[in-house]
């Protein structure tokens, strides 16, 4: 009974020590899950886009995107399996242990049995009896073989109780080690799509590289084209706080010219968004980030450094813009191309969408969390549906990664 306590306890610690351990495991099978699913998408996207013409730079800031993307996958695939190989490793030598008892315990079963055959005739027990001295030896005998058959069943139940934890540590020693072979085969896989993507990448650079000066100036007017728009929308949002600043009775002798006086309401709605950070949802559904928040160099054309305002996400053609949170809407810009960025207000805090064909609000509307807000504009020459998303506070732009869920 003891031994059977002992098992029951080591096994119950040790799946434990497993649990505790797999935390970090089952973070990096949720990070390679999600690689997967990131790769799977740009696959989609980039294979329905309906292109007119070829431009390289965005070919190549694809291929670039999904080489980065494998890689990481890659990465990801080989710390799991590398848990995984030392959980196997120990698991195999528990359960060499495991067998080593279970056959201990079966050995000493048998030869209990064995001496117990040799000695269980009727007669015997009954001499064994009868040859007692008196009544209290004779009973002390009949106590001792009824524990001697109590002891000989526990044995029998502390060999099934043996058996069955050898058996759960062979199973999950089999899933794990299917696992891990799983694992392989795709770490394999990515790496020949690499080298696909690897191909495609030389080819797509050598072709840059014949008009890279025509590259290098049709980006440069597209950065120039993108801060112009960027200054308009911060001299709106400059323009829109003094004049909301402005119709406020008895101003703080603190209020800054570059923050929103907020009414009481409106402070309500600024904490409320504020304890949502890393919890609002994406403005758009089905799509992937390709360019992230910040200074940063340009991923195809070497030495030229772009400024993004905020990120990009691709996405599907008749896709639309939803509002990340309640709020209303602070103005409407209207481009030189004849597209639209909605601006919208959460308090202190303002949510812009741009690259809209369309918009469904207009200038003061309320809108609530997951609203569509317009339909985002696709390009008919190179097929790409992409929407930038910036976000403010008063005039300060920050990083929208960090605001939004992690998917």
């Amino acid at each position: 009974m003891k031994n059977k306590s002992f098992f029951i306890v080591f096994f119950t610690l040790f799946m434990l020590s497993v649990s505790a351990f797999s935390q970090t495991k089952k973070q990096l099978e949720e990070q390679r899950l999600k690689y997967k699913s990131e790769i799977q998408k740009l696959n989609s996207l980039i294979s329905s886009e309906k292109k007119k013409e070829k431009n390289a730079l965005d070919d190549l800031s694809d291929i670039n995107l999904k080489i980065d993307m494998r890689n990481q996958l890659i990465t990801t695939i080989k710390a799991e399996a590398k848990i995984l190989s030392i959980e196997i490793k120990a698991k195999e030598k528990k359960l060499k242990r495991l067998n080593n008892n279970l056959k201990d315990l079966k050995e000493d079963y048998a030869s209990m049995i064995f001496k117990s055959y040799k000695s269980k005739s009727q007669q015997s027990r009954t001499m064994f009896l009868l040859s007692s001295q008196n009544f209290y030896q004779a009973y002390k005998r009949l106590e001792y073989m009824k524990q001697y058959r109590s002891f000989r069943k526990k044995q029998g139940e502390e060999i099934e109780v043996q058996a069955s934890i050898v058996k759960s540590f062979k199973d999950s020693l089999v899933s794990q080690k299917k696992v891990k072979e799983t694992l392989l085969v795709t770490e394999n896989n990515q790496k020949k799509e690499i080298e696909l993507d690897k191909k495609k990448q030389e080819e797509l650079i050598t072709i840059i590289k014949r008009k890279e000066s025509k590259y290098r100036k049709d980006l440069q007017n597209s950065i120039k084209q993108e801060k112009i728009i960027a200054d308009k929308i911060d001299k709106l949002i400059r323009e829109a706080i003094a004049k909301a600043n402005k119709e406020v009775k008895n101003q703080p002798v603190s209020a800054s010219k570059d923050e929103f006086i907020l009414s009481p309401e409106a402070k309500a709605l600024a904490a409320k968004f504020e304890l949502n950070k890393a919890k609002l949802p994406w403005p758009v559904k089905e799509s992937i980030i390709t360019r992230k928040f910040g200074v940063q160099p340009h991923p195809t054309i070497g030495g030229i450094t772009i400024n993004s305002t905020g990120l990009h996400f691709a996405t599907r053609e008749n896709s639309y813009a939803e509002s990340i949170f309640d709020g209303i809407v602070l103005g409407i810009q209207l481009t030189a191309e004849g597209r639209k960025n909605v601006l919208i207000q959460h308090g202190n805090y303002i949510s812009t969408y741009k690259n809209l064909e369309t918009s469904l609000v207009k200038k003061g509307d309320k809108v609530n969390t997951g609203e569509r807000i317009g339909k985002i504009f696709t390009n008919k020459v190179t097929g790409k549906t992409t929407l930038i998303f910036v976000l403010f506070k008063n005039t300060t732009r920050l990083n929208p990664s960090e605001w939004i869920l992690k998917l």
